[in-house]
């Protein structure tokens, strides 16, 4: 293996072929969508398609808007480093959906917002909603710009496209659609898109299955590397990744995203019943369920190919998050096609997301800050809105830039959702759950969430956590035929692997004071945690301290029981239950009263008013 040659490999044609065309096909359906709507001129119909969209495209919209460059390119290389403890995530994905569709979907879908931040002025006040709106518009804009860094980033390894060109490329083709044609572009596009994103996982799976001799060397080599790590139960809550920090930090960070986000909100809300939306969040499991186990075992084939000989270590790629391009260089160059095949599915899943942002955004500032405050003609809000999705496109291509100096694709990711996604979600759970919050309440929650997340995040980011708590597997350059020892080039913040020789003394005593100092600094996946807690925990205490126990709420604002699937469930089969007990009942005392009553009479009374006589038959007499 020449580690030169293989960083100058790039493209061939049948490559730029694939990546092309899906770029083709992604900006089509946007004119095709603004051909078949050059009629309708409404906003409603740009920002939600009208209401009218069913389960399946929007399941698959909401699995692809989710599945970002950083899940192609970053989750492979988490496994690679930390294991497949990764797959808990799984868990927390079940969790999340029945939360949000029993708990939050039915509410949005009742008050058919196009912004789910007028959620809070309808239950709350206009300030809420105003300091919600632009905590939402911050977090996007710079997570749609690590979004858009990902395939830039991988494109820059292998072409000689080089960063600021390819964020400029992935944001104008996403904003051309988006401003095209809207949700159903978007949706539609989605659709497309999660097809090429899958494609190109299989491609990378498949010829590295087939180059190690089958699935169960790449397994084999991945517990002989302690990649296995599945059995890990630890509390602490300083552990990077353990069973509880995937599962109890990933729930509240997928309730935050499915739940409160506008980007995903909006999806569900524009299907034509509350029956589809349900039935689309969970088909989206099925495709979230597929790209985590894709993800999983793409990061075990990355540690089987490379268990002797570690590119990063060596050297030869700058961070985790390019050993994915690196391996399709290396293994996929002999099969034209296939590379640009699986940089088409890098793009794709920077597409579907920074469209969706686009969209989400330009809905929130027209329903937020525009329609509160003009009284303009619902063809001026039209082109109003296209306006919007082409100003946040040009936006979040300059934030794309901006990207490249926040380090570990992934950790950034979640680190940007949770530290005000978090909030944000303790925020809407006091409005829907808490029928004593009152506006005092949900302002100071929303503040005191926002501090406690934002103070965290800023000491794990100024005191990383010590390899004792990260855990990084080991990695080695044994195998390699070439030295490159004095090349070690990490440009990004996440930590260099550490080998066996972590338990030294020295370094021992080192973490140990480093552990002192940061045991307040716990796992990345628990920052979302933090500030949901205590945005709601201040609000409850500054609601009741404010008269809020004496507030009476619409019930439409807030959660009921009949809303839900389990309620329904529950008097079905309790309707059953009764209804044969019932027949149960009758047929007993039919049983009891067989030859004891004539059967020329009945047992009803009649009652006639008036001067009628009432006859009441008994016994076969007559009675006047």
């Amino acid at each position: 293996m020449s580690g030169d040659s293989l960083m100058s490999g790039s493209l061939v044609v049948a490559d730029y072929v694939v990546f092309a065309l899906m770029l083709v096909v992604s900006a089509a359906v946007g004119f095709y969508y603004a051909w078949v709507s050059r009629s309708q001129e409404s906003s409603t119909d740009f920002l939600i398609a009208g209401r009218r969209l069913t389960a399946l495209p929007v399941s698959l919209s909401l699995t692809a808007s989710f599945m970002s460059s950083i899940t192609v390119l970053s989750n492979p290389a988490e496994v690679y480093c930390y294991g497949a403890i990764f797959v808990y995530f799984g868990l927390a994905y079940i969790l999340a959906m029945v939360v949000i569709s029993e708990v939050f979907l039915p509410v949005f879908y009742r008050l058919a917002l196009i912004s789910t931040y007028e959620y809070l002025e309808l239950r709350f006040n206009r300030a809420t909603r105003l300091l919600g709106t632009v905590l939402f518009i911050v977090q996007t804009i710079l997570y749609t710009g690590i979004v858009i860094y990902g395939p830039a980033l991988a494109l820059s390894q292998v072409t000689d496209l080089d960063l600021w060109s390819g964020i400029i490329s992935t944001g104008i083709v996403c904003t051309l659609y988006c401003t095209l044609g809207g949700l159903k572009a978007v949706v539609w596009t989605d659709v497309f898109q999660i097809g090429v994103m899958l494609a190109g996982y299989l491609a990378v799976i498949i010829r590295s299955v087939i180059s190690q001799g089958g699935v169960v060397t790449v397994i084999s080599d991945s517990q002989q590397g302690g990649r296995l790590n599945l059995l890990d139960f630890d509390i602490n809550p300083q552990r990077r990744h353990t069973f509880w920090t995937t599962v109890i930090g990933g729930t509240f960070g997928y309730i935050t995203v499915y739940g409160t986000n506008q980007s995903q909100v909006q999806r569900y809300v524009s299907c034509k019943s509350i029956t589809h939306a349900r039935v689309a969040l969970y088909i989206n499991l099925l495709g979230l369920f597929s790209f985590l186990l894709g993800s999983v075992f793409a990061g075990m084939c990355l540690y089987s190919v490379y268990k002797n000989c570690d590119p990063w270590t060596a050297g030869l790629v700058s961070a985790p998050d390019q050993l994915m391009p690196y391996m399709v260089i290396d293994m996929l160059t002999d099969y034209p096609g296939l590379p640009g095949l699986f940089f088409a599915s890098v793009y794709s899943g920077s597409l579907s997301t920074v469209s969706s942002s686009i969209n989400a955004l330009a809905a929130v500032t027209l329903e937020d800050f525009i329609k509160p405050y003009t009284n303009m003609s619902e063809k001026h809000l039209f082109w109003m809105s296209k306006g919007l999705s082409f100003f946040y496109g040009v936006l979040c291509i300059t934030m794309g830039r901006l990207a490249s100096v926040m380090g570990g694709m992934m950790q950034a990711g979640v680190i940007v959702s949770g530290v005000i996604g978090g909030p944000l979600l303790g925020l809407f759970t006091l409005g829907i759950l808490c029928p004593l919050a009152n506006s005092k309440g949900a302002l100071s929650g929303l503040v005191s969430g926002l501090a406690a997340s934002l103070c965290v995040s800023l000491e794990a980011l100024m005191y990383p956590s010590p390899p004792t708590m990260t855990r990084p597997l080991s990695l080695t350059t044994e195998g390699c035929n070439f030295t490159t020892t004095h090349s070690l080039n990490w440009t990004t913040t996440a930590l260099p692997t550490e080998s066996s020789s972590i338990t030294t003394a020295p370094l021992q005593n080192s973490d140990n004071k480093q552990l002192a100092e940061n045991w307040h600094s716990p796992s990345y996946l628990y920052f979302c945690l933090i500030g949901a807690v205590t945005s709601v925990s201040v609000g409850v205490i500054v609601s009741l301290f404010t008269g809020g126990w004496r507030a009476r709420e619409e019930s439409r604002l807030s959660f009921m029981k009949e809303d839900t699937t389990t309620y329904h469930i529950f008097l079905f089969f309790k309707n059953r239950v009764m209804r044969r007990a019932g027949k149960h009942h009758l047929t007993k005392n039919g049983e009891k009263k067989v030859g004891n009553i004539n059967a020329a009479f009945c047992d009803t009374e009649m009652a006639f008013t008036g001067s009628i006589p009432t006859f009441i038959p008994s016994n076969g007499n007559y009675f006047l």
